[in-house]
């Protein structure tokens, strides 16, 4: 029997040094997601991985669901199982269905709410299906969570306020400086989270800032819109020792930013303090850095003071917006009931079709030999209501009260 499945490595078990072992870059999603489908009992899937979380949503007629995607997860990052095992959640039937939801609303994430994820589940589900990977079940599975999602951002304020991982970040860097305006501010990347921070920073009268890239074209398409300098991640080193503010939230596989050049960095700046913030799974900013004087590094884990300051308006909008998946939930479950009677309507629709198509060839062949055109007909109509009526017939007649009063509606009166 095929089953939703879900396994997840999140931040409410696994810190960042375990999150960043499991991260998939976007490179790498399309041949794991071919790797996954050819596991054992593995029907479809998907593979969602962001700075937050990495999981795998499937439908499998496994009976070790949860061990086979757990083994593929270590056996892919090349990681012990039992060193994973204890930072695994695990979500089967009804439960993947409604973590599926809670991930697409943002009830799920480390900042409530946040709007992110369900772009980040969006790519998510199109990199699956380019690739092949989706059936029918699941990609109704990914729908059903987009619609929820938006229903929930209708009816509810769970999304209204502004606070997000950028916002945070930015929100944290207050407690170092009392005036931003003052600062200094060197982000490095250019995806969203990138564009968000620089936007939380102009907004909080940062004057100076900073945008460094691999592509400079990328980098220099954020600056212009907010009047920053755009600088390529080679010339990052020259540019450090200028940043009192640094977001980092790259795609990088391994650190950019190692011990060594900070402490170059803070030479030059005699010392004055660095406040750095890496955003990125895998961590952009190696750790080591926190051992050094004059700086004050926070990772994704560290925000989490901050949200809480800042969530207490979306808490109030929780129940309505849970409310709102069981709801929702509980249309998507009916759908799923209904789905082996389609299939018996699917078959008998083929069957039919293949039976006309045979005894209207049948006439046809007989009408160009020049038999008589009525009789032709009549008997093509008693052929095909006898055979599509046999097996019906004889059905009905071996039901009980209950399954027959079922039936009365099968088939149409003859109204005169």
């Amino acid at each position: 029997m095929q089953k939703f499945a879900i396994l997840s490595v999140n931040h409410q078990l696994a810190p960042v040094e375990v999150r960043e072992k499991v991260a998939f870059t976007s490179k790498e999603i399309p041949q794991s997601l071919e790797n996954l489908k050819s596991e054992d009992g593995i029907k479809a899937c998907s593979i969602l991985s962001t700075c937050n979380r990495s999981e795998l949503y499937v439908v499998s007629e496994n009976e070790s669901t949860k061990e086979t995607l757990g083994a593929f997860l270590a056996k892919t990052h090349q990681i012990d199982y039992s060193e994973l095992k204890p930072y695994l959640s695990y979500f089967e039937g009804d439960d993947a269905v409604n973590k599926i939801c809670e991930v697409a609303t943002g009830l799920d994430s480390m900042v409530m709410g946040e709007p992110q994820i369900l772009g980040q589940i969006k790519d998510a589900y199109h990199i699956a299906k380019d690739a092949g990977t989706l059936n029918k079940h699941l990609e109704k599975l990914f729908q059903h969570a987009f619609s929820t999602a938006k229903k929930v951002r209708t009816d509810t304020e769970i999304g209204s306020s502004p606070i997000s991982v950028a916002y945070c970040a930015v929100k944290l860097s207050e407690r170092i400086f009392a005036d931003l305006s003052e600062q200094t501010a060197l982000l490095v990347g250019a995806g969203e989270m990138i564009d968000l921070c620089t936007r939380h920073l102009k907004e909080k009268g940062i004057k100076k800032i900073i945008i460094a890239n691999r592509t400079i074209e990328n980098a220099k398409k954020i600056a212009k819109d907010f009047g920053a300098t755009g600088i390529s991640l080679k010339n990052l080193s020259d540019y450090i020792p200028q940043a009192d503010i640094l977001i980092s939230s790259t795609a990088a596989s391994l650190p950019i930013i190692g011990k060594g050049m900070i402490e170059s960095a803070l030479k030059i700046r005699k010392h004055k303090p660095m406040f750095m913030v890496d955003i990125a799974i895998p961590r952009d900013i190696e750790s080591e850095v926190n051992e050094l004087k004059d700086v004050f590094l926070y990772t994704l884990d560290d925000l989490q003071d901050v949200v809480k300051e800042n969530i207490h308006t979306r808490e109030q909008e929780k129940n309505i917006a849970i409310e709102i998946i069981h709801e929702e939930n509980t249309k998507f479950s009916h759908w799923l009931e209904t789905q082996p009677n389609e299939m018996v309507v699917q078959d008998f629709t083929i069957s039919a079709h293949s039976l006309k198509s045979s005894i209207v060839s049948k006439a046809i062949d007989d009408l160009n030999k020049g038999q008589d055109p009525e009789k032709i007909i009549k008997r093509l109509g008693d052929q095909l209501t006898n055979k599509l009526l046999h097996s019906s017939v004889q059905n009905i007649k071996k039901v009980d009260q209950t399954q027959l009063e079922n039936c009365v509606n099968c088939v149409p009166k003859n109204k005169k």
